[in-house]
């Protein structure tokens, strides 16, 4: 089974992932589980002999100025002098979703975690408020995943993942309707609510959920926690799952931070904030119905200093992993084969590509470029215009080297 995944073409050039900026001015004043769940040295030509020439000293000129490299104004107030950036002045950014169109213009709903609302915003400075869900935040729950339907362009319908004062769950949604249970009953805890949600190419979704404050539950058998899971638009188990009639793709999160994948389908990720490491697994493919699900196993790759790692983009010959807490994108080398294949660059952290602080979310949008969300009230130093939603571009690799 290949879980495949939409792009869309974006020719605009705008921020940073190796990464560039570019700055001006922009002003942006259907039942449940747990026991239940439901329906990416060239050689010079050779000298030939030189004649024997008195030594001259040169000339003492003058080198011309280098130049400064401009300087990005800091924000006044709401308005964000970035190019990058396409909203500001939001509450904490834990989920984005890009929109199809292409164009010039990019636009994005962005969910923020603790009010719930979910906002539509673009690279013109539009920011409208195209949804509000009923959320509860405590902990690190509220509003933190969101998808488009696999068909969007006929449904318009979006999923979110979302805590609610009994459960943890996915609901779907359309601008100006109420929400619609799509999977419930995921055990909620003190800790551990925190999930995320890609949308595949095959007409599936993909759920990661947290463990609910209990480690036993990532690996126990009959309950939702601390899985990745695969359901279709209706919230039944997939068809080709590994186990019939079971949603449960593979097992063993902690915390899910953010799920991705190559263009092609060919290559799933989910990070995760561990006990005492935060990790990036490769997720299983799966299998066709004959056996169970899959323990994710060895992470590709592990942070002993625990970042905080939540959204990421796989450029094919790399992933990208936003973080939180170390407020910086890690990118992580690839081989031919697709494993890690050396040590993060790190970047957008002030010395390699501007800073935006710590950043809740990162999704795709195409190859080349992806949208991101800050979480600067939750536990940042947020500025005037925070939070923001920002567009950051592939560049070629570069960076400090850090794990």
């Amino acid at each position: 089974m290949r879980i495949g995944q939409r792009r869309w073409s974006v020719p605009l050039v705008l921020a940073v992932s190796g990464l560039l900026v570019l700055s001006g001015c922009a002003d942006f004043e259907d039942d449940a589980a747990g026991q239940r769940w439901s329906a990416a040295p060239e050689l010079s030509p050779e000298r030939g002999p030189q004649p024997d020439l008195p030594e001259v000293e040169a000339p003492d000129v003058p080198s011309a100025p280098q130049e400064e490299p401009t300087k990005v104004p800091p924000p006044q107030g709401c308005k964000d002098f970035d190019r990058a950036v396409i909203a500001t002045c939001l509450d904490t950014v834990s989920a984005v979703a890009p929109l199809p169109g292409g164009g010039q213009v990019i636009s994005a709903l962005a969910g923020e975690r603790s009010s719930g609302r979910v906002m539509l915003v673009d690279s013109n400075g539009t920011k409208n408020e195209f949804a509000t869900l009923d959320v509860d935040a405590a902990g690190d729950g509220g509003l933190t995943g969101l998808a488009l339907s696999p068909t969007y362009s006929e449904d318009r319908l979006v999923y979110a993942y979302v805590t609610t004062p009994e459960d943890n769950r996915v609901v779907r949604f359309a601008r100006g309707q109420q929400p619609k249970p799509v999977l419930t009953g995921i055990p909620k805890g003190r800790t551990g609510n925190a999930g995320a949600l890609l949308a595949a190419a095959d007409g599936s979704l993909l759920v990661a959920t947290g463990n609910a404050g209990d480690a036993g539950k990532s690996d126990r058998a009959g309950t939702l926690s601390g899985k990745v899971l695969r359901i279709d638009p209706s919230g039944a188990p997939a068809q080709g799952n590994p186990t019939n009639g079971s949603p449960v793709l593979a097992s063993g999160l902690t915390a899910p931070g953010g799920l991705c994948q190559t263009p092609d389908g060919s290559r799933t990720w989910v990070t995760d904030r561990g006990a005492d490491k935060d990790a990036l697994f490769s997720v299983p493919d799966g299998g066709s119905g004959s056996g169970g699900a899959a323990e994710l196993g060895a992470p590709a790759w592990t942070w002993p200093g625990k970042p905080g790692v939540t959204g990421c983009a796989d450029w094919t010959d790399s992933v990208a992993v936003a973080t939180s807490r170390d407020e910086n994108v890690q990118n992580l080398p690839l081989t031919q084969d697709g494993s890690v294949g050396g040590e993060p660059q790190v970047t957008m952290d002030g010395d390699n590509g501007p800073s935006y602080g710590r950043l809740g979310a990162l999704s795709q949008v195409s190859e080349n470029v992806s949208v991101a969300g800050t979480v600067n009230k939750d536990g940042g130093d947020p500025g005037s215009s925070d939070d923001r939603v920002v567009l950051i571009v592939r560049q070629p690799s570069g960076g400090s080297g850090r794990d």
